[in-house]
């Protein structure tokens, strides 16, 4: 499946990896980039861990980029971005590295293993940003591959190094202020970067005027050469003049009670002063000086914003990942913070640097860590952490409820966008109710079953796996929501190829139905018994099975999906059954109701199934054409164990069309995707004797030699690359 990157069209997804643009300014640096582009010359000593080092806004995140990008040619595997700052608890730096990866998921091995096993002779960098948060989590990480894989070249950012045995790590000072020029490199980087940000803010800084300059300088110094803190201040130029903004610096900013009145405002209509930095900057010798700098720096540019303008930023740091404004509407506004201010209010922050637009996605936006960070402090300082961390915990439960209420519907695809794009937040939302339920189990569980149901759907089955296991490790009383996490736990079952697992979780859901008393429920239960006596070789206790389930109305939920997917289940066991004229009329059946409810995912497995039977029946064109359309419907909603079960069969109906080398790199596409699922062809013995069935038919119309040239071309493809050579006509 494509990565979180690739699923939000950012930035050059292909063989290079998942690097975002670069930015088209850069200042100063020089000596730090080429001691890092050295450092990661696969070429050139051994391959040792290497971390950039340095406090907060100091620009580490962007030196590693720029390094990265500069060496990306001699890593033809590709250079790999992970961001740990939307990670809010430990245990998931593995599974990070995994969805960055593109291997994300689906299996049901150790992490480690699955990255292990991708990664084995290949030629790659790994990019671990902001590890601060889970240092010890990235220490334990990195050390065991590289345990594995010493060639890996690993680069890491972090405040503090990893302490890693053999570890190089790059010390990243603020920009230099003054210096010789002609001399010293970047003699003056700190100036030249504040006004470039000042004329971005539509006040640009006159070069010929010494006494601009002088003051430019005095701004500089003051705030350390910090990147973020010149471009928080640059920002407050469109309200200051350059003299205003150094003379505010110079004032000593007050000491403040931990809980102001963020309404209040002084008499003469100014912001009343409300940066609580006592709780915000450590004792003298607990930071380093320049650590302290950038927190005031941040705490003087809060100082600045209007109270309510505090108030939204303080209450955005409860989001992960991004927000877009109907988010920060629903989970920002209240009390003093009425929900028709927030729009005008968040243009404000977005002015004033705060808050930044997303590069990729129109009207949404995100916040760095360390601004991030500081609005945190705030929040719990204001005492109101808790209840906007639930409000964000309760709108994002909305969503996924409203997400599985139309997931049968002509929302579907959107859905599943939605879904990719809220990743961050879902899963944030998920602990959150995992972690404080409020006394209500029942609470945690329904919202791991509408986020696990969804997850399933939009190809996140690990994360799916791990929520639903720990929502349904405690007892809650029955009803829909537990009945829903239920099947979401077998079906993820059934897709990841745990047999074992899928026919337990099925005896649980269907006596929750039953408990219950919804027959639809019930319905959806039979999909787990069938699927599994299916995929396990029991062709005939599946069909006794699913052709007793009663035929209801088709609801549009997630209930509704799973109707579908048992009449799906009864097709493919007609099929393995080799009873293909039954199986096609019932597929047939699925993809006139998926038609008729507007829905791609069921409608997708439908066209594998009549393609199946076309093959079986001899109609070869038919057959290619519902493989190429069926892989188009699952790459559409990321289904790669679709797509992986439709490229098996797209490859025997091309061999029997007479084209084996072009089989032969479909079998290798589809190893390639079966990778990503976990167990190949779902631990299923029929659709394992029939793609091997397939691979001696195209060994025995190529040889060894061809066929494993053209084999080993397909699985040289990333995911993207083999979709469209399947799409490709022949």
């Amino acid at each position: 499946m494509p990565d979180r990157t690739d699923r939000t069209n950012s930035g050059d997804v292909n063989k290079h990896g998942n690097l975002p643009p670069e930015t088209p300014s850069f200042v100063g640096r020089g000596v730090e980039l080429a001691r890092l582009r050295a450092a990661l010359d696969p070429d050139t000593g051994p391959a040792r861990p290497v971390t950039v080092v340095g406090v907060g806004g100091v620009g580490k995140t962007r030196l590693a980029l720029r390094a990265a990008a500069g060496v990306r040619d001699a890593y033809p595997d590709g250079v790999w971005l992970t961001e740990l700052s939307p990670l809010r608890t430990s245990g998931l730096v593995d599974l990070a590295v995994m969805e960055s990866l593109r291997l994300a998921d689906q299996s049901t091995r150790p992490v480690i293993d699955v990255i292990t096993e991708w990664a084995h002779g290949r030629r790659l960098l790994l990019i671990l940003d902001s590890c601060e948060h889970v240092l010890a989590d990235c220490a334990r990480f990195t050390a065991a591959l590289r345990s594995r894989l010493p060639g890996l070249r690993v680069l890491l950012t972090s405040r503090e190094r990893l302490a890693l045995p053999g570890e190089e790590v790059l010390h990243l000072e603020p920009l230099p202020v003054d210096g010789r020029p002609g001399v010293d490199e970047d003699a003056g980087a700190a100036v030249v970067l504040f006004a470039e940000r000042a004329a971005a803010a539509g006040r640009p800084l006159r070069d010929d005027d010494p006494a601009v300059r002088a003051t430019a300088v005095a701004v500089c110094r003051r705030l350390d050469g910090i990147p973020l803190a010149l471009e928080l201040a640059a920002a407050r130029l469109t309200d200051l003049t350059l003299d205003q903004l150094h003379t505010r610096l110079g004032e000593r900013l007050p000491a403040l009670p931990p809980a102001p009145d963020p309404s209040a405002q002084s008499p003469s209509g100014t912001p009343a002063p409300s940066s609580p930095l006592d709780l915000l900057v450590s004792a003298p010798g607990e930071r380093p000086p320049r650590h302290q700098t950038l927190r005031t720096a941040i705490g003087w540019s809060h100082e600045l914003c209007a109270p309510l303008e505090r108030l939204l930023w303080a209450r955005l740091s409860v989001f992960s990942g991004g927000f877009c404004l109907e988010a920060v509407r629903q989970v920002c506004a209240g009390g003093p913070l009425p929900p028709e201010r927030i729009a005008g209010l968040l243009d404000r922050l977005v002015a004033q640097s705060i808050v930044l637009p997303d590069p990729v996605i129109s009207a949404r936006y995100r916040m760095l860590d360390t601004v991030r960070e500081y609005g945190a402090d705030w929040l719990h300082a204001l005492g109101e952490e808790r209840a906007v961390r639930r409000r964000h915990r309760d709108h994002y439960a909305r969503l996924a409820r409203e997400g599985c209420a139309e997931w049968n519907t002509g929302r579907q695809v959107a859905w599943c966008e939605r879904v990719l794009t809220e990743h961050a937040n879902l899963r944030t939302a998920v602990d959150c109710a995992l972690a404080e339920p409020d006394g209500e189990p029942a609470t945690a569980v329904e919202m791991a079953g509408h986020v696990g149901f969804l997850w399933r759907h939009c190809g996140y089955l690990r994360e799916a796996q791990h929520c639903l296991d720990q929502a349904l490790a405690a007892e809650s009383p029955p009803g829909p929501g537990r009945t829903l996490a239920l099947w979401s736990r077998g079906a993820v079952a059934i897709l990841q190829g745990d047999q074992e697992a899928a026919a337990n979780w099925a005896v649980r859901c269907a006596d929750a139905a039953r408990e219950q008393g919804s027959a639809v429920a019930q319905v959806a239960a039979v999909y787990l018994r069938g699927g599994h006596l299916a995929l396990t070789g029991r062709q005939a206790e599946a069909i006794a099975v699913l052709d007793a389930a009663p035929r209801l109305p088709v609801q549009d939920d997630g209930f509704g999906a799973a109707q579908l997917q048992a009449r799906l289940a009864l097709s493919l066991a007609h099929v393995l059954r080799g009873e293909f004229e039954r199986g096609r009329e019932v597929a047939d059946e699925v993809r006139t109701a998926s038609r008729k409810q507007g829905e791609y995912w069921c409608g997708a497995f439908a066209d594998y199934l009549i393609a199946q039977a076309d093959l079986a029946r001899g109609d070869i064109r038919a057959a290619v054409n519902g493989a190429r359309t069926s892989i188009a419907g699952h790459a559409l909603l990321h289904n790669t164990v679709g797509a992986a079960m439709s490229l098996d069969l797209l490859a025997a109906a091309v061999v029997t069309a007479d084209d084996a080398h072009r089989a032969a790199r479909l079998l290798g596409i589809g190893t390639r995707l079966w990778e990503l699922t976990g167990r190949a062809q779902m631990d299923s013995p029929d659709l394992i004797a029939t793609r091997r069935t397939c691979e001696l038919r195209v060994r025995e119309h190529l040889g060894d030699d061809a066929y494993t040239t053209g084999y080993r071309a397909g699985l040289a493809m990333t995911y993207d690359e083999g979709i469209t050579y399947a799409a490709i006509s022949q």
